[in-house]
């Protein structure tokens, strides 16, 4: 008797680009909109952004569509919503990640990117909450992610597939984010796998390697993205310092507190760097 799936990605036989073609031809059917031009994932505390960027088309609950799950997280609203900007840009609005601690394989964790990638967004906005190494970042702060270390062990990728990441954040949209705000600081991402928050000493370690920030999210979507040929742009909201700096315990109450706090004005930076692409 054929074995069958929850989700046809965790099928190691099934394409995983033909079930994001798919998944993309369904949300063309029923948003209305045949083709987007940007997609945006928002992580913890970006969420006010979808209502910023324009006039929303269309609105769908993220299990209609082949191969997306409910969100495991408080904060992510479970959404695919198409947006109208003023420009005429057409964005898929993303609020329903897959974190790799869920238990999901890679295909899971990166079907949205590729799902976006096949509704014709050639732009990934890719957004977190995460934990700051450096002491001047206080919890509210936005930062632009450089780089990241992908500290998972895991990859998106099958095979033989060789893609070259060294400008894998765009150098043009962080340029066009710090036209927008100058006062924007950079840094480099390590993706933990997580649930649990870093230990002092993993902080330290991710220091010493060349991170600034820490989080569970967005490294192994960025590589995807890349695959896909779209040009990335990362954003991390420092909702709390990480472990060793921050003396207090970590939670993901402080987590939402930050975000509900810093909400108003990221959301703003945000929907007005999306509306100048």
């Amino acid at each position: 008797m054929p074995q069958t799936f929850a989700n046809p990605l965790d099928d190691p036989s099934a394409d995983p680009f033909e079930i994001a073609a798919e998944a993309a031809d369904e949300i063309a059917r029923l948003t209305g909109v045949a083709r987007h031009d940007i997609a945006l994932t928002l992580g913890s505390g970006w969420g006010q952004a979808a209502e910023l960027i324009g006039e929303t088309v269309a609105t769908l609950p993220c299990t209609q569509i082949t191969g997306f799950s409910s969100p495991a997280l408080e904060g992510h609203v479970g959404t695919l919503r198409s947006v109208l900007t003023p420009r005429g840009r057409r964005v898929l609005i993303i609020g329903a990640r897959t974190h790799f601690y869920e238990g999901r394989n890679p295909r899971r964790v990166v079907h949205s990117v590729r799902t976006a990638a096949a509704t014709g967004a050639r732009t990934m906005v890719l957004t977190n909450g995460a934990g700051g190494i450096r002491p001047t970042w206080k919890p509210g702060t936005p930062v632009l992610i450089s780089d990241h270390i992908n500290l998972t062990g895991a990859t998106p990728l099958e095979g033989a597939t060789f893609i070259d990441l060294t400008d894998l954040y765009s150098m043009r949209l962080r340029d066009l984010a710090h036209s927008i705000d100058p006062s924007l600081d950079e840094g480099v991402y390590c993706q933990f796998t997580g649930p649990q928050y870093e230990t002092p000493a993993e902080v330290r370690m991710a220091k010493t390697i060349g991170g600034h920030i820490v989080g569970m999210s967005t490294a192994l979507e960025a590589i995807a993205a890349r695959q896909a040929g779209m040009e990335v742009l990362g954003f991390s909201l420092i909702t709390n310092m990480a472990a060793g700096i921050q003396t207090t315990p970590l939670s993901h109450q402080e987590v939402m507190e930050a975000g509900r706090l810093a909400g108003p004005a990221i959301s703003s930076l945000l929907a007005r760097v999306i509306g100048a692409m």
